[in-house]
Protein backbone atom coordinates (compact mmCIF):
# COMPACT_ATOMS: atom_id res chain seq x y z
CA UNK A 1 0.00 0.00 0.00
CA UNK A 2 1.21 3.46 -0.81
CA UNK A 3 0.45 6.51 1.28
CA UNK A 4 -1.55 7.98 -1.60
CA UNK A 5 -3.81 4.93 -1.80
CA UNK A 6 -5.07 5.04 1.75
CA UNK A 7 -7.32 7.96 2.57
CA UNK A 8 -8.73 8.64 6.03
CA UNK A 9 -12.44 7.88 6.43
CA UNK A 10 -15.29 8.04 6.62
CA UNK A 11 -16.17 5.69 3.79
CA UNK A 12 -19.63 5.10 2.39
CA UNK A 13 -20.16 1.42 1.54
CA UNK A 14 -23.27 0.83 -0.58
CA UNK A 15 -24.80 -2.58 -1.23
CA UNK A 16 -26.96 -2.59 -4.34
CA UNK A 17 -30.19 -4.51 -4.75
CA UNK A 18 -33.94 -4.28 -5.23
CA UNK A 19 -36.39 -3.78 -2.35
CA UNK A 20 -38.75 -6.35 -0.89
CA UNK A 21 -38.77 -10.10 -0.17
CA UNK A 22 -39.41 -10.94 -3.85
CA UNK A 23 -35.83 -9.94 -4.71
CA UNK A 24 -34.00 -10.62 -1.43
CA UNK A 25 -32.45 -13.94 -2.48
CA UNK A 26 -31.68 -13.05 -6.11
CA UNK A 27 -28.25 -12.62 -7.73
CA UNK A 28 -28.94 -8.91 -8.24
CA UNK A 29 -29.13 -8.45 -4.46
CA UNK A 30 -25.80 -10.02 -3.58
CA UNK A 31 -24.38 -6.58 -2.72
CA UNK A 32 -26.97 -6.19 0.02
CA UNK A 33 -26.26 -9.72 1.23
CA UNK A 34 -22.62 -8.71 1.71
CA UNK A 35 -23.60 -5.69 3.80
CA UNK A 36 -25.95 -7.81 5.90
CA UNK A 37 -23.00 -10.14 6.58
CA UNK A 38 -20.82 -7.22 7.72
CA UNK A 39 -23.62 -5.88 9.93
CA UNK A 40 -24.32 -9.28 11.48
CA UNK A 41 -20.62 -9.83 12.22
CA UNK A 42 -20.50 -6.53 14.10
CA UNK A 43 -23.83 -6.99 15.84
CA UNK A 44 -25.29 -3.86 14.24
CA UNK A 45 -28.72 -3.08 12.87
CA UNK A 46 -29.73 -0.95 9.90
CA UNK A 47 -32.05 2.00 10.48
CA UNK A 48 -33.80 4.41 8.11
CA UNK A 49 -31.47 7.04 6.71
CA UNK A 50 -32.09 10.76 6.98
CA UNK A 51 -32.70 12.52 3.68
CA UNK A 52 -32.13 9.42 1.56
CA UNK A 53 -34.07 6.37 0.41
CA UNK A 54 -31.84 3.90 2.19
CA UNK A 55 -31.16 2.16 5.47
CA UNK A 56 -27.81 2.78 7.13
CA UNK A 57 -25.51 1.50 9.84
CA UNK A 58 -22.62 3.59 11.13
CA UNK A 59 -19.59 1.81 12.57
CA UNK A 60 -15.89 1.14 12.27
CA UNK A 61 -13.81 -1.46 10.43
CA UNK A 62 -10.42 -2.69 11.61
CA UNK A 63 -8.61 -2.92 14.90
CA UNK A 64 -8.84 -0.02 17.37
CA UNK A 65 -6.21 2.58 16.55
CA UNK A 66 -6.01 1.43 12.94
CA UNK A 67 -9.70 1.45 12.14
CA UNK A 68 -11.81 3.56 9.82
CA UNK A 69 -15.26 5.00 10.23
CA UNK A 70 -17.72 3.56 7.72
CA UNK A 71 -21.35 4.09 6.85
CA UNK A 72 -22.96 0.94 5.49
CA UNK A 73 -25.96 1.68 3.29
CA UNK A 74 -28.56 -0.38 1.48
CA UNK A 75 -30.70 1.55 -0.98
CA UNK A 76 -34.47 1.04 -0.70
CA UNK A 77 -35.15 2.12 -4.28
CA UNK A 78 -35.05 -0.15 -7.28
CA UNK A 79 -31.61 -0.90 -8.68
CA UNK A 80 -31.82 1.34 -11.73
CA UNK A 81 -32.40 4.46 -9.60
CA UNK A 82 -29.68 3.87 -7.02
CA UNK A 83 -27.88 7.11 -7.84
CA UNK A 84 -30.18 9.49 -5.97
CA UNK A 85 -29.82 7.77 -2.59
CA UNK A 86 -26.04 7.37 -3.00
CA UNK A 87 -25.60 11.04 -3.89
CA UNK A 88 -27.81 12.11 -0.96
CA UNK A 89 -25.90 9.94 1.52
CA UNK A 90 -22.51 11.12 0.26
CA UNK A 91 -23.65 14.73 0.64
CA UNK A 92 -25.16 14.18 4.11
CA UNK A 93 -22.01 12.52 5.47
CA UNK A 94 -19.65 14.79 3.46
CA UNK A 95 -17.99 11.88 1.68
CA UNK A 96 -16.13 12.36 -1.61
CA UNK A 97 -16.91 9.98 -4.50
CA UNK A 98 -13.38 8.57 -4.16
CA UNK A 99 -14.38 7.17 -0.78
CA UNK A 100 -17.60 5.56 -1.92
CA UNK A 101 -17.45 1.75 -2.20
CA UNK A 102 -20.22 0.08 -4.20
CA UNK A 103 -20.76 -3.67 -3.75
CA UNK A 104 -22.66 -5.21 -6.65
CA UNK A 105 -23.31 -8.27 -8.78
CA UNK A 106 -21.30 -8.64 -12.00
CA UNK A 107 -22.25 -10.94 -14.89
CA UNK A 108 -18.92 -10.41 -16.66
CA UNK A 109 -17.11 -12.16 -13.79
CA UNK A 110 -17.42 -15.94 -13.28
CA UNK A 111 -19.72 -17.04 -10.51
CA UNK A 112 -17.80 -17.29 -7.26
CA UNK A 113 -15.02 -14.83 -8.17
CA UNK A 114 -14.36 -11.30 -6.89
CA UNK A 115 -12.81 -8.35 -8.65
CA UNK A 116 -12.02 -4.89 -7.27
CA UNK A 117 -11.50 -1.68 -9.18
CA UNK A 118 -11.86 2.07 -9.11
CA UNK A 119 -13.63 3.78 -12.00
CA UNK A 120 -14.09 2.27 -15.42
CA UNK A 121 -17.25 1.42 -17.28
CA UNK A 122 -20.53 0.12 -15.94
CA UNK A 123 -20.73 -2.94 -18.23
CA UNK A 124 -24.46 -2.56 -18.76
CA UNK A 125 -25.18 -2.46 -15.01
CA UNK A 126 -28.03 0.01 -14.62
CA UNK A 127 -27.40 0.60 -10.93
CA UNK A 128 -23.80 1.62 -11.57
CA UNK A 129 -24.82 3.74 -14.54
CA UNK A 130 -27.26 5.71 -12.37
CA UNK A 131 -24.69 6.16 -9.59
CA UNK A 132 -22.12 7.46 -12.07
CA UNK A 133 -24.67 9.91 -13.45
CA UNK A 134 -25.70 11.12 -9.98
CA UNK A 135 -22.15 11.51 -8.64
CA UNK A 136 -20.89 13.04 -11.90
CA UNK A 137 -17.87 10.73 -11.91
CA UNK A 138 -16.90 7.09 -12.39
CA UNK A 139 -14.11 7.45 -9.82
CA UNK A 140 -15.60 5.40 -7.01
CA UNK A 141 -14.54 1.98 -5.76
CA UNK A 142 -16.35 -1.20 -6.78
CA UNK A 143 -16.37 -4.61 -5.13
CA UNK A 144 -17.64 -6.77 -7.99
CA UNK A 145 -19.19 -10.08 -6.99
CA UNK A 146 -19.24 -12.53 -9.88
CA UNK A 147 -22.56 -14.15 -10.75
CA UNK A 148 -21.57 -15.26 -14.25
CA UNK A 149 -23.47 -14.99 -17.50
CA UNK A 150 -26.71 -16.90 -18.05
CA UNK A 151 -26.46 -20.32 -19.69
CA UNK A 152 -27.64 -20.78 -23.25
CA UNK A 153 -29.99 -18.13 -24.57
CA UNK A 154 -31.41 -17.09 -21.21
CA UNK A 155 -31.94 -13.35 -20.87
CA UNK A 156 -29.40 -11.56 -18.66
CA UNK A 157 -32.13 -9.68 -16.76
CA UNK A 158 -33.92 -12.95 -15.97
CA UNK A 159 -30.61 -14.41 -14.80
CA UNK A 160 -29.76 -11.67 -12.29
CA UNK A 161 -33.34 -11.42 -11.04
CA UNK A 162 -33.46 -15.15 -10.28
CA UNK A 163 -32.31 -16.81 -7.05
CA UNK A 164 -28.92 -18.49 -6.92
CA UNK A 165 -28.94 -22.06 -8.16
CA UNK A 166 -28.66 -24.99 -5.75
CA UNK A 167 -25.05 -25.48 -6.86
CA UNK A 168 -24.21 -21.81 -6.29
CA UNK A 169 -25.86 -21.82 -2.87
CA UNK A 170 -23.36 -24.43 -1.66
CA UNK A 171 -20.57 -21.83 -1.80
CA UNK A 172 -22.63 -18.62 -1.53
CA UNK A 173 -21.94 -18.12 2.17
CA UNK A 174 -18.19 -18.33 1.55
CA UNK A 175 -18.42 -15.92 -1.40
CA UNK A 176 -20.35 -13.38 0.67
CA UNK A 177 -17.85 -13.71 3.52
CA UNK A 178 -14.92 -13.16 1.15
CA UNK A 179 -16.64 -10.14 -0.41
CA UNK A 180 -17.08 -8.68 3.08
CA UNK A 181 -13.36 -9.24 3.69
CA UNK A 182 -12.64 -7.50 0.38
CA UNK A 183 -14.61 -4.44 1.49
CA UNK A 184 -12.54 -4.22 4.66
CA UNK A 185 -9.30 -4.81 2.76
CA UNK A 186 -9.87 -2.12 0.14
CA UNK A 187 -10.66 0.41 2.87
CA UNK A 188 -7.88 -0.48 5.32
CA UNK A 189 -5.11 -1.66 2.99
CA UNK A 190 -5.79 0.20 -0.25
CA UNK A 191 -6.95 -0.96 -3.66
CA UNK A 192 -3.69 -2.45 -4.96
CA UNK A 193 -3.12 -4.62 -1.89
CA UNK A 194 -6.73 -5.75 -1.92
CA UNK A 195 -6.54 -6.64 -5.62
CA UNK A 196 -3.39 -8.68 -5.06
CA UNK A 197 -5.08 -10.56 -2.25
CA UNK A 198 -8.43 -11.33 -3.87
CA UNK A 199 -7.74 -11.44 -7.61
CA UNK A 200 -5.31 -14.34 -7.16
CA UNK A 201 -7.97 -16.62 -5.72
CA UNK A 202 -9.37 -19.36 -7.92
CA UNK A 203 -13.04 -19.59 -8.72
CA UNK A 204 -14.61 -22.26 -6.51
Amino acid sequence: MTASEHRPGPYLVVGLGNPGPKYAATRHNVGQMVLDHIADAGGGRFTAARRAQAVVLEGRLGLPGADERVILAKTTTYMNVSGGPVKALAAYYDIAPEQVVVVHDEVDIPAGALRLKRGGGEGGHNGLRDITKALGTKDYLRVRVGVGRPPGSRDTADHVLAPFSSTERKTLELLISEAADAVESVILEGLTAAQQRFHSREVR
